[in-house]
């Protein structure tokens, strides 16, 4: 699973799957994807400039929302309780509202430590942001 990464054909399907994301979610900011497994930001597109530390911490803050302490402690109780020994991750989607925008974080589905992050004005219809997202991410897998 690391190799696949690294390659070109990775890298295309990454930058394809931003700039989806980018133009079809609605009332869209930016866009990015992130892999949990480095810490990187593998790829984005902004309609602002933002400082580079800004965009570093931004990969940070999903690693730490997906896979947090307290998080996998939360996952580990639910499938001690449920039976479950298999790998995948319980928190799928996670959304953010800031002050003046709305984050939507969600996990690919093959590669589960890969994580599609789409920021928009607040004023966004959140059911069509979840709707075209999980299209674009299921059209996009990785």
């Amino acid at each position: 699973m690391g190799t696949k990464r690294m390659t070109t054909g990775f890298s295309d399907q990454v930058m394809s799957l931003v700039k989806s994301l980018r133009t079809e979610a609605p009332d869209c900011v930016a866009a990015g994807v992130v892999d949990m497994s480095t810490g990187m930001l593998l790829s984005y597109e902004t309609v602002d400039n933002h400082p580079p530390e800004v965009l570093d911490l931004l990969a940070g803050a999903t690693l730490d929302l997906f896979q947090g302490r307290t998080v996998v402690m939360i996952e580990d109780v639910f499938k001690e309780r449920r039976n479950t020994t298999n790998d995948n991750h319980f928190f799928q989607e996670i959304l953010v509202n800031s002050d003046n925008l709305t984050h939507l974080f969600v996990r690919m589905n093959e590669q589960q430590d890969v994580v599609a992050v789409v920021v928009c004005r607040k004023s966004v219809n959140v059911g069509m942001l979840f709707a075209q997202t999980r299209r674009v991410v299921k059209e996009h897998s990785l």
